[in-house]
């Protein structure tokens, strides 16, 4: 390659950017005394062929314009800087680093001892300086054009409170699925294809929450014992769609697919939400690698302990922290998460750990600053907002505590829910307040039910069927001794461990499952359903299946009686859920306790058809309890016109040896009730009930309803 034109370019937009003449360059780095621009002709390259000093700096940012460069460039960058670990800097130009905006990476990075900026095996450690080059082991990134042809595309704009969430990977959704095209398991178009969102569609899905999709690092340890960091909760290109979910080798060709798979999402009324990790780097602690944030200016983008910044303040587990506290970093967060909507069309996020991203100082400062530019940013305050409210530190269990516009992954929710048809007493009040949206969390501060995420299970923990076949976590497949994992997971197997053929076990299961699910899809707030629970999919037992990239994780799309039945129960469900407004109110019940004696839309009972009374809803051997949601005017549509929803019964029976007789409450002009289903009857169809009594069998969720004339209400 012949060397290139050099003008001095912008220090605005960061990264590497194509308009259509030249490249222009730009990277931020505080502390470092010069900055190199490397160009590679070919992934296999060993070395760059042509480097250029970046000698314009302007506000922090080295900058550089190659009106000769063009899409399909390889690149990467040398730091120069002092190495000083113990003062916080970790320059090193001896490695090759890649660009934090990077918009594909073109080659993973492979784990060798010239990836780390000490020696490795050094007796001093990362004190040590290493003079190794890692420009044959280093990602590449690459100069893309962003241009696609969108169409007549459209946002779906779902309101919060009619979302129906399915959390999934990628990869695993649709690995195994032979009704795809082979090419295309596994990757963003086998998600964007016809015959997965048929599937979503008919299954009553219209927000897919992926696992991370953003350019992730599999761990040097996890791959020198033949395992992968599956999740991707890994984080290395946070502008770049990862290439191991797409189709074609070409970056330029995984951009498009991701494209494409969101448009075929959003032509079927189908919402997007990234699941992104901005609390962490994967370059991990002092011990990791060097290649991106720690060589280009390790002081500025991540938190370090003060009074001895050689190492890092860890909120994650993950061995660091990004520093939210500088505005470079902030705005980097910032310019990656409004890329991926206005160039990707995401709808939303959900944040991880996201607790971390609020430490101001050390504390969560639930008003910090990344919440100030993300209320204030006229993209951002528009899309879904989720987070984990949650981190490793101290204090960093926040459900309840993030700001309006906030929703929440609702922990206590799960907690509870498991709990409860577990057959753990003295939960019934903690149990009504849940499913009615959790006012107790989210009311206070003037959010609705929607700021709850309702979840029983998700990626990290048992699934659906393991939760009810386990009672202890079988990670033995992660080497690691079965050490990792949550040892606390409120499961029970049902009275064996694993696969059985006891018919009676089985019966149980299926029944817990049912009432598990239906709870779930028809509680107040935003329901999130884990991709294969509703066809009963195993880990056998991992409940930590993170490095699992394998039929471990993979849905299994084979199919028996049992998982079709149960399939078609939550289909069943979601469609309950949608066609009756009271599953999906935009408030909370009046605003009052749900005890309270003036609230008509919701009463509580106990099994003599009584309103529950304080010695009962405090009762330790209180397992069933039922609840009316009273028919009649539930809202106004967006033009002020009444929803009308019907009355609905909920009777439940979280007690495994016992069946109760429960009486039912009078309606007006002696209705009868109707059951819409029996989560302990298989083969029901809807029928009205005669009698003013219900038998509800040993762990099960009864629904009933009566119609509420809609010419009656209006008057």
């Amino acid at each position: 390659m012949h060397p290139l034109r050099v003008w001095p370019g912008r220090p605005y937009p960061l990264g590497a950017t194509w308009d259509g003449r030249g490249v222009n360059f730009a990277i931020y780095s505080e502390n470092a005394t010069k900055v190199e621009l490397c160009l590679f002709d070919d992934v296999g390259d060993q070395k760059e062929s042509q480097r250029y000093v970046m000698a314009e700096h302007t506000d922090m940012v080295w900058h550089i314009y190659l009106p000769d460069a063009r899409p399909g460039q390889l690149y990467g960058y040398r730091v120069h800087g002092p190495y000083e670990p113990e003062k916080g800097h970790r320059f090193n130009a001896n490695k090759l680093l890649l660009d934090p905006y990077a918009k594909a990476i073109a080659r993973l990075p492979k784990w060798s001892d010239a990836m780390h900026g000490y020696m490795v095996g050094d007796e001093n450690q990362d004190l040590s300086f290493s003079p190794l080059d890692s420009a044959a082991d280093a990602p590449l990134a690459m100069v893309v054009d962003e241009a696609f042809t969108w169409g007549d595309h459209r946002f779906p704009q779902i309101p919060s409170h009619q979302l129906v969430i399915y959390e999934m990977h990628v990869k695993g959704f649709s690995k195994l699925n032979k009704a795809i095209h082979e090419a295309h398991r596994g990757t963003y178009a086998g998600l964007g294809s016809h015959e997965s969102i048929t599937y979503l569609k008919e299954l009553g899905i219209n927000a897919v929450e992926l696992l991370p999709i953003q350019f992730h690092s599999d761990d040097r340890y996890l791959q020198e014992k033949g395992l992968t960091n599956y999740w991707g909760y890994n984080t290395m290109g946070f502008f770049a769609p990862d290439s191991r979910y797409a189709s074609s080798d070409d970056p330029l060709e995984v951009i498009r697919e991701f494209k494409t798979m969101v448009r075929n999402l959003h032509d079927a009324d189908i919402e997007v939400i990234l699941d992104v990790v901005y609390n962490h780097t994967f370059e991990g602690n002092q011990m990791g690698p060097t290649a991106s944030f720690r060589g280009i200016d390790n002081a500025a983008y991540y938190r370090l302990v003060a009074d001895d910044p050689r190492y890092y303040m860890d909120y994650t587990g993950c061995g660091n922290t990004l520093n939210v506290r500088n505005p470079r970093v902030l705005q980097f967060i910032m310019d990656s998460l409004r890329y991926w909507v206005t160039h990707m069309h995401v709808d939303g996020f959900r944040f991880d750990l996201a607790s971390t991203l609020a430490r101001e100082l050390h504390e969560v400062d639930k008003l910090g600053a990344f919440f100030d530019i993300i209320h204030q940013d006229p993209v951002l305050s528009q899309v879904k907002l989720i987070a984990e409210p949650w981190d490793l530190g101290e204090g960093g269990y926040q459900v309840g505590n993030f700001p309006v516009g906030w929703s929440e992954w609702n922990g206590r929710y799960r907690d509870c829910v498991r709990r409860f048809w577990k057959g753990d007493g003295g939960l019934a009040s903690e149990f009504a307040t849940r499913i009615t949206g959790s006012s107790d969390l989210y009311q206070w501060n003037g959010r609705r039910p929607h700021a709850s995420v309702n979840f029983v299970t998700c990626h990290d923990g048992f699934t659906l069927n393991d939760l009810v076949s386990y009672d202890h976590k079988h990670n033995e497949a992660n080497k690691e001794d079965n050490r990792d994992g949550a040892d606390h997971n409120d499961s029970w197997n049902c009275g064996d461990e694993g696969p059985t053929n006891d018919e009676q076990v089985i019966r149980l299961r299926e029944k817990k499952k049912r009432a598990i699910l239906a709870t779930l899809l028809l509680s107040q707030g935003v329901p999130m359903l884990l991709s294969g629970d509703e066809c009963s999919h195993t880990q056998r037992g991992n409940n930590n299946a993170y490095c699992q990239d394998n039929e471990l994780t993979w849905l299994d799309w084979s199919s028996d009686e049992s998982k079709s039945e149960l399939r078609e129960f939550v289909q069943q469900v979601i469609e309950l859920r949608k066609s009756q407004p009271v599953f999906h109110r935009r408030r909370f019940f009046h605003g009052q306790a749900i005890r309270g004696l003036d609230s008509l839309d919701v009463t509580w009972l106990d099994p003599n058809g009584k309103e529950m009374s304080d010695e009962t809803w405090n009762d330790p051997s209180v397992r069933c309890l039922g609840v009316h949601f009273c028919g009649g005017k539930i809202d106004v549509d967006e033009y002020g016109e009444p929803i009308i929803g019907d009355h609905i019964l909920m009777l439940f029976n979280a007690d495994h040896g016992q069946e109760i007789e429960f009486r039912l409450p009078n309606l007006a002009e002696g209705k009868p009730w109707q059951r819409v289903f029996d989560t302990a009857l298989f083969d029901e169809d809807e029928t009205d009930i005669m009698q003013n009594t219900y038998t509800l069998k040993t762990c099960s969720l009864v629904v009933l309803k009566s119609p509420v004339e809609e010419e009656v209400e209006s008057k």
